[in-house]
């Protein structure tokens, strides 16, 4: 059973409550960190991307980024716009992001349901990844980036969540600068907190929704803490990591696309009789997004076509291979483009479906030449997969709205 326990954390006093608040370190490069915090001393990025404080040209993975850091962390806090509370608890963050809500607990998850899987993982880590957030999180002492967990859904924690924003002020009330109306409350009842971790205590299952990397490391950070500390007793903070739990059924998944950058030298109608032998191929007029499992949408030379994948040819009862991500790979992309591992290949790359299904158009136009729009990737699912203890192949999920970092800070020590 899951433990999933209150903390205190360090947080943006009020007046600081929209100008700390930053996207995670991930979805910008530093060039565009760096125009983004002009005006802005305050910003997370300040800490999540400290290279933007240092010269250009500066290793992202040198020594003085990650002290750089620690330094701008300990800045926020000697001036009062990072203030810890006195006593730990549970928080409620609310995003509401195009008209749809999603409202989870802020509290730490234990390295020991990670490393026992009672949290449950999808994909794969790489380690050089791991090592940059590893080296960030013992510079800061803490976990600056939260993980964004889901559940099953929970009725009563439901109904728990709802009363407490209906009946107390938020702390915090903002829109961010990717346009997300963000919230927070605090739950300052002891019997509520009680009850919310008796919840957690009973749930089966945590399962990693976005920051495998981030989590990875938290723990690996914790363990080396132990190692450190051999009469540890399991309290300490460093057995702990920042994580935001959702119910299941609030989350949406965004297709996750895909752009290739050759036909692998086939003509037109060479690669559509290849597509052919494994889908069935339809010429249609405008642009073409999935509606369905199974249907992608293909743009090459100005021409949107939809192709339906072959239901014969489709493991169904295989949680991976039954992934539109896996059949487009298995009957496309790797047969007939030759491109056999999507990890390291360099002629594909994804793009998010924040983006658009213009941006498909504009890249096949540009720097690639056939654009593959996909049907989203399901909650249920990517659970499903992480219950079988499988993995998923890479660029699977697209979760938006993004966790902001920097709303929550906790501290290992």
């Amino acid at each position: 059973m899951a433990v999933f326990r209150p903390f205190r954390a360090y947080r943006p006093s009020k007046e600081r409550q929209a100008d700390i608040p930053a996207l995670p370190y991930d979805v910008m490069s530093s060039d565009e960190a760096r125009d983004f915090v002009i005006g802005n001393r305050y910003s997370f990025l300040h800490i999540d991307k400290a290279e933007i404080d240092l010269p250009e040209g500066t290793d992202i993975y040198s020594d003085e980024v990650y002290k750089k850091a620690s330094e701008n962390l300990q800045r926020l806090k000697d001036e009062g716009a990072l203030v810890q509370d006195k006593k730990a608890y549970y928080y409620i963050y609310r995003q509401v992001m195009n008209g749809r809500t999603q409202t989870g607990i802020v509290g730490c998850a234990s390295i020991d349901d990670y490393i026992n899987d009672v949290i449950k993982k999808h994909e794969h880590t790489l380690e050089a990844k791991e090592k940059d957030r590893i080296r960030h999180v013992e510079a800061c002492d803490s976990n600056t980036g939260p993980i964004f967990l889901a559940y099953r859904k929970n009725s009563e924690l439901s109904s728990i969540i709802e009363l407490w924003c209906a009946s107390n002020e938020a702390e915090y009330d903002f829109i961010s600068s990717d346009g997300v109306h963000n919230t927070v409350w605090v739950v300052t009842d002891d019997v509520a907190a009680k009850r919310i971790c008796s919840l957690f205590g009973e749930t089966k299952a945590l399962y990693i929704a976005d920051g495998h990397h981030r989590c990875a490391s938290a723990v690996k950070v914790g363990l080396k803490k132990r190692q450190k500390s051999p009469n540890y007793t399991g309290e300490e903070e460093f057995n702990f990591f920042l994580a935001v739990a959702f119910s299941a059924e609030e989350l949406e998944i965004m297709d996750y696309n895909r752009v290739v950058s050759d036909t692998n030298s086939l003509s037109e109608e060479e690669l559509l009789a290849e597509i052919s032998k494994s889908f069935d191929v339809e010429k249609v007029q405008g642009r073409f997004k999935p509606s369905e499992r199974h249907t992608f949408g293909m743009y090459i030379n100005g021409k949107w076509f939809c192709l339906r994948a072959k239901q014969e040819l489709i493991n169904e009862d295989d949680p991976v291979e039954r992934l539109d991500v896996s059949v487009l790979q298995n009957l496309l992309l790797s047969p007939v483009l030759n491109i056999k591992n999507p990890r390291n290949d360099k002629r594909i790359d994804f793009i998010g479906g924040i983006r658009g299904i213009e941006e498909l158009e504009r890249r096949a136009q540009s720097d690639m030449k056939i654009a593959f729009a996909m049907y989203p990737t399901t909650i249920g699912e990517l659970m499903d997969i992480a219950d079988a203890g499988k993995t998923m192949p890479p660029k699977s999920t697209w979760f938006e709205p993004k966790l902001l970092s920097g709303i929550f800070i906790h501290s290992l020590s």
